[in-house]
């Protein structure tokens, strides 16, 4: 349902445009890993996939499971909440494992957070915690790399700008790309998986800020 949404209503926002690595490859049991930029851009996310037939399981903040009629439909869709910070924070990679050994695809956000900026550009994805990796490595799934970019030009800044930018999105037609890149698999100790992983979505990204004609920095920006 949420990913049928975000189909019906990314179209009338703006104009979504997707490309892929020749070697990318969504195959069940895999895990997506995207950059995340605004509160927007889970929504644009879900648009693409849906649009490349997948309907992933998602790993979110568990606040959104609070929300009356949101919560009873992630629960109803299979979604996995997040709850950082207590002694549940594990669950949600067990959740994770059991939906990959089922076969799903499991979309989560290496950064785990959003940026702390007000403005509405593009910038390489921030640092990426390490449950990404632990979950790849205790599964062997591949991890897709998924590079969004334009997300910002619709939701970004404090909530007065925010309400906004969503309000204006139909006049502006703002413009969101997203690329999907080739899996890779998380091998070494867990910084190298981390990073490994990082470098992968930052091509990804830079993938598709280039073509909304983005600046997207130096080559060696992800340290």
């Amino acid at each position: 349902m949420l990913s049928r949404i975000a189909t019906a209503v990314v179209p009338v926002l703006g104009g979504l445009t997707i490309t892929e690595d020749a070697d990318a490859v969504l195959a069940p049991g895999s895990i997506i890993a995207a950059n995340h930029t605004s509160l927007a851009d889970p929504a644009i996310v879900l648009a693409a996939l849906h649009r490349l037939g997948v309907r992933p399981v998602v790993l979110a903040t568990a606040g959104l499971w609070r929300i009356p009629v949101l919560g009873r439909a992630l629960v109803r869709e299979g979604h996995v909440p997040v709850r950082r910070g207590t002694s549940r924070a594990a669950e949600s990679l067990e959740g994770a494992a059991a939906a990959l050994a089922a076969g799903r695809l499991v979309l989560l956000y290496g950064e785990g957070g959003l940026p702390r900026r007000r403005d509405a550009g593009e910038q390489v994805p921030g640092s990426f915690r390490s449950g990404l990796a632990r979950l790849a490595q205790a599964t062997a799934a591949p991890v897709v790399p998924l590079g969004q970019a334009g997300a910002r030009r619709l939701s970004s800044g404090g909530t007065a700008k925010q309400l906004a930018g969503l309000l204006t999105a139909p006049l502006r037609r703002p413009g969101f790309h997203v690329h999907i890149g080739a899996p890779v698999h998380l091998t070494g100790d867990r910084t190298t998986a981390v990073a490994t992983a990082r470098t992968a979505v930052t091509a990804a990204w830079r993938h598709a800020a280039e073509q909304l004609g983005e600046p997207v920095g130096p080559l060696d920006a992800v340290g």
